[in-house]
């Protein structure tokens, strides 16, 4: 095993005046923002680098393997088709609403190479939560399978968005075409001249006030958090050799949807820009999983905490061979820390971690891995290069070291703010600091720890549900007086979403027809699970609030 350096010694090594990851500090907007001296120019030209990497395997779908240079020359396709057949000009916006396919990811680097704004439809979102946020964003083309363009069918029919469907063979209405109907073989890639302060990505989030927020990436944003993510690994290389070499080439397997930013941005475009061999998966399923990795000698888990339980729970888990795994990990919630031990044993090389980071930070942030994991399993982990983490207090004042309050983000990976939402772009950024919307600390180590939720939110299973999304719902079904959205403990999911409901005055409510209402109009994993129908007043503060904490208190003694 190497020699293994401190985190500061391996630090200025990478970072250093001249190193691979020379950092600088430069004022953007008035503040000091620490970043990397140099990066591509954009999207554009890194996803051209890609080029290099010529035959050898990037994706892996099923039956379907595709080189770098196959998905490129399907990227180029593409691109041809977004500029010369659906006039799709820099700064327009552009759907994709599908399942993992590696149609999503060819579409995805076709829309940011000619300039194009790509819009990462959730594809669990149902009807009205789609329109949303196609209307929202203005796309002006929506890229999506069957499934989903059938659920967008109704706004595509009202006008003014054009539609293009994947992995289909069957006939279409009129207007709507199927990809490779539009594709012309060979054709190269559009000269656009894309810049790294354009607009590249739009992704979704919750709402605090029931609508989801557009959070918006510039190129710039996202080469950041690449090239973090990468300083990072060679970093914790330096710092915690494995177990013992892998004699595997780098692999990831892609467990979470694409539309999700870690899936996108330290899974997807990660191995997209370093070479990497990518497994997808269509959907969640541990025994597929299991079956993948010893097929395909995947190197690198990333998911969220309850599919390392869903491994190592599996019934398939002590046939299969995970012996190539270097590093299982995720993000999205924390891993209790009997997880962390239990990963460390239970696989021969892999090493356990977890990542803290959001949407609106391309999922870039604090990171616990190896020994530093084991050592501080409750830590999300270590402030990372170019990013700063502090915690402030309520006026925004910085707090000393081990002291309380709200954790914020000051980096070049971060979001320029929300579409056209100044008012929710202004509450969250506030002087150059994202606020996280949790309150946590910072030791004198640099390890992030995250105590509790500022935001009335639920985060199951790397999925954040806003409070208010849910009951704004609820109060449209017929009978209900007062709502409240809370989480509750659950072993498996971090959190599970719950509800306290009183009805109106002499109304009943029924609890089946009630998750029915929700669940036609939310993606499930917002759909609460528990359901209590109270008979007596929702408890609140002398300002009108609901006390939600002693709702949550009540259904843990209840329990």
């Amino acid at each position: 095993m190497a020699q293994a350096m401190s985190w500061d010694q391996a630090m200025a090594v990478l970072t250093g005046p001249g190193a691979p990851f020379e950092i600088v500090e430069r004022l953007v907007g008035g503040h000091p923002i620490k970043q990397f001296a140099e990066l591509p120019k954009s999207m554009r030209e890194a996803f051209a680098l890609a080029r290099l990497h010529g035959d050898k395997p990037f994706l892996v779908y099923e039956d379907e393997t595709w080189t770098f240079s196959q998905l490129m020359a399907r990227v180029d396709e593409i691109a041809d088709a977004l500029v010369h057949h659906y006039a799709i000009d820099p700064g327009d916006r552009v759907a994709i609403a599908m399942r993992n396919y590696p149609e999503w990811i060819a579409s995805f680097a076709a829309i940011l190479s000619v300039g194009g704004i790509a819009v990462c439809m959730n594809s669990w979102w149902k009807a009205d939560e789609l329109a949303y946020g196609l209307e929202d964003s203005g796309a002006r083309l929506l890229i999506a399978d069957l499934e989903r363009f059938e659920i967008a069918k109704p706004r595509i029919a009202s006008g003014g968005l054009r539609a293009l469907v994947v992995r289909h063979e069957g006939p279409l209405p009129t207007g709507v075409e199927r990809l490779q109907d539009v594709l012309r073989p060979g054709a190269s890639m559009p000269d656009v001249d894309v810049h790294a302060q354009h607009d590249a990505t739009i992704l979704y989030t919750s709402g605090t006030t029931g609508f989801p927020k557009g959070a918006v990436s510039t190129h710039h944003a996202l080469l950041s958090a690449l090239r973090a993510f990468a300083c990072r690994a060679i970093a914790g290389a330096m710092t915690q050799p494995q177990k013992e070499p892998s004699p595997h080439p780098p692999c990831f397997i892609l467990v979470v949807p694409l539309f999700h930013v870690t899936g996108l941005v330290p899974v997807m475009l990660s191995s997209f820009l370093n070479g990497i061999k990518l497994v997808m998966m269509f959907k969640w399923s541990p025994e597929r999983a299991l079956e993948l990795i010893e097929r395909e000698r995947v190197t690198q888990f990333v998911g969220v905490p309850t599919m390392a339980f869903d491994l190592l729970e599996s019934k398939d888990f002590s046939r299969r061979d995970t012996s190539s795994l270097a590093s299982v990990g995720g993000g999205g919630a924390p891993a209790p820390p009997e997880l962390v031990a239990r990963i460390d044993k239970s696989f021969s090389r892999a090493r356990p971690g977890l990542g803290y980071g959001m949407t609106e930070t391309n999922a870039y942030g604090p990171q616990n891995s190896g020994d530093d994991y084991l050592r501080k399993p409750r830590s999300a982990g270590r402030s990372v290069p170019v990013l700063e983490v502090m915690a402030f207090d309520e006026a925004m004042k910085p707090l000393p070291v081990g002291q309380v309050g709200e954790l914020c983000f000051r980096g070049p990976n971060l979001i320029r703010g929300y579409w056209n939402k100044p008012e929710a772009t202004a509450e969250t950024i506030v002087h150059g600091w994202l606020k996280s919307g949790d309150l946590g600390r910072v030791d004198d180590e640099g390890f992030v720890f995250v105590e509790d939720r500022a935001k009335d939110m639920v985060l199951r299973a790397g999925e954040n549900v806003y409070c208010a999304e849910v009951e704004a719902i609820l109060y449209e079904f017929p009978g209900v007086h007062e709502a409240a959205v809370f989480g509750v403990p659950h072993e498996r999911f971090g959190e599970e979403v719950a509800c306290a409901v009183l009805p109106k005055q002499g109304r009943t409510i029924d609890v089946a027809k009630l998750r029915a209402f929700v669940e036609a109009r939310l993606a499930s994993f917002k759909v609460p699970t528990i359901v209590e129908i109270v008979g007596e007043a929702l408890p609140r503060n002398a300002a009108g609030k609901i006390l939600k904490r002693e709702l949550r208190d009540a259904f843990a003694v209840r329990k």
